[in-house]
């Protein structure tokens, strides 16, 4: 007798977690893999795809359904990622970069005030180190990115740098990324947004899972409502009030999903608000690209944090720039499909065929949301891997503080094996999910960080500079420039993003590296500098 389709596709998903389970097992999480590692064999990656079989049997499972196109996954994956961030919603799309394109061209929509719209020739304030696809939507969209330098213990912006980029009447909006997973001083640049009437994103790619605190009185000032009231409920996971004053650890948030209580919590003004970045601002972007901290394949989304016609002009123009939001398979969601009269177009054309936007197609596919599913799942211990990975490689080359400056959390000013040092000037505190574990060669050290470089590959580790370094250095840039002398500005010398761009490399802290890759790794570094301080390096 043959086999029913339902018996045929448990047949298919059970064997698919079998395969999996044979090939795929150096891409487990570091607790769970079984192969040894051979020093100086086994390659050390800065990062990469960690995932089980459940990944797989759900992009199989997916596949199989053959929606293909984004369907009822990527509905769910929008709705549990976006109740994770704590966000009213999120849009899943095709890449990370494409997420801030969608995020940058929503605040061009003619739907807007003028006064809030983001017009060309309109400034933008954003970082000069970084990843170029923070800036190239400023560009591409027609207004002018404003630069200011990083700091470069944190990576993030110099805040004090901000009012010195304003101007008053150009400048539209703040667009800048928390720097391998730092949160950058958010206290600071929403208290700057709010006070010039600016719209704030925050480039969350490489930071998702990363938390930041302020007190409470100071949330409120800032208008973070919507933050406020989930953290009331004593529900969400992240997005919580947690006790303690300047410096104290209890005031440092934890790692989990966990409930942490279903009642209402009482609200004390010495008590402090924590939530995930990309929840403060009022759209937020993701990369799922396999390096991430979590991934589709491809993939990326816009968060839409609390005012929700956001969601409805950035979806115009992931989707073709169309006015109709009806989802995929759905028709006359409005109830007047044929009952508008938009541009010029004749009365009673067809709603689904209207386009309000000179739009793009960035929708990604509905077997990357499944698999985006399972991938959520996993996230509160690819977020405490990560910190504990990155604590484990400080206190290993804590010895090498003569060779290499660390990096610290924004709003600490130091770090000891007890703890980070926490600034007395503010009780705002950050607890970074570190994409990466960065290093500055200093400029006395008896090697450059090129030699350095080329030690950990030659020893297979994987090593990344701090992406585009400086990227008014960069030949794009320069070309633009000298295109257009007016095509962007900056605010002072840039010396910190300079000193990133020289200095700076990052080796990994991602999920897959097991213990003993990290005394690998730290064992070579402190080999390499002390055969470098006695000149046989």
């Amino acid at each position: 007798m043959s086999k029913t389709p339902s018996e045929l596709k448990a047949e298919i998903l059970r064997l698919t977690r079998e395969y999996s389970a044979q090939v795929h097992g150096a891409n487990r999480p570091a607790t769970e893999l079984s192969r040894p590692f051979e020093p100086g064999i086994t390659t050390v990656p800065y990062a990469g795809r960690v995932f089980t079989e459940d990944e797989v049997e759900a992009a199989v499972n997916a596949t199989l359904d053959f929606w293909l196109t984004l369907g009822p996954e990527g509905d769910a994956f929008e709705r549990e990622f976006g109740a994770f961030l704590g966000v009213k919603h999120s849009l899943v799309v095709n890449s990370g970069s494409s997420a801030n394109l969608l995020a940058l061209a929503a605040l061009t929509t003619h739907k807007l005030p003028e006064r809030k719209r983001l017009l060309r020739g309109d400034e933008v304030i954003t970082v000069a180190a970084g990843f170029p696809t923070t800036v190239a939507p400023i560009v591409q969209n027609g207004a002018v990115p404003v630069f200011i330098d990083n700091d470069p213990v944190t990576g993030n912006a110099r805040v004090e740098q901000l009012e010195e980029a304003f101007a008053p009447g150009r400048t539209k909006a703040v667009m800048m990324a928390h720097t391998l997973g730092n949160p950058f001083d958010l206290a600071a640049v929403l208290e700057f947004c709010r006070q010039h009437d600016l719209w704030l994103i925050e480039d969350n790619c490489d930071a998702l899972g990363s938390t930041y605190s302020l007190p409470v009185d100071q949330a409120r000032a800032l208008g973070l409502s919507h933050l406020l009231k989930i953290a009331e409920t004593g529900t969400h996971p992240l997005i919580r009030f947690d006790d303690g004053g300047p410096g104290s650890e209890a005031s440092l948030p934890t790692v989990g999903l966990a409930k942490v209580g279903g009642q209402r919590s009482e609200v004390r003004g010495s008590q402090l608000l924590t939530a995930p970045t990309g929840a403060w601002g009022d759209l937020s972007t993701q990369s799922f690209y396999p390096p991430h901290h979590i991934t589709l394949g491809e993939g990326g989304a816009v968060n839409v944090v609390s005012h929700m016609p956001l969601k409805t002009y950035a979806e115009s123009f992931r989707d073709w720039g169309r006015d109709c939001w009806c989802a995929a398979g759905k028709d006359n969601t409005c109830q007047k499909r044929y009952g508008w009269r938009l541009g010029e177009l004749p009365s009673g054309y067809d709603h689904k065929y209207i386009y309000s936007h000179v739009g793009y197609n960035l929708k990604p596919i509905d077997p990357q949301a499944a698999i985006g599913r399972q991938q959520l799942k996993k996230l509160p211990g690819f977020m405490a891997a990560r910190i504990r990975n990155w604590e484990l490689l400080r206190t290993g080359l804590a010895d090498l503080e003569e060779f290499f400056a660390f990096s610290l959390p924004t709003h600490a000013v130091g770090w000891t094996p007890a703890g980070f040092v926490w600034s007395g000037a503010t009780q705002a505190r950050s607890t970074p999910s570190w994409f990466g574990f960065m290093l500055r060669v200093r400029p006395e050290a008896p090697f450059t960080r090129r030699e350095f470089a080329c030690h950990l590959e030659k020893h297979k580790i994987g090593s990344r500079m701090l992406f585009g370094g400086n990227l008014t250095r960069q030949p794009a840039f320069v070309q633009l420039k000298r295109d257009n002398p007016q095509a962007f500005r900056q605010v002072g010398d840039l010396a910190g993003a300079d000193e990133l761009m020289h200095q700076a490399i990052f080796i990994g802290t991602y999920p897959g590296l097991t213990p003993s890759m990290l005394n690998y790794e730290i064992e070579v570094i402190t080999r390499f500098v002390r055969d470098a301080r006695n000149g046989r390096a």
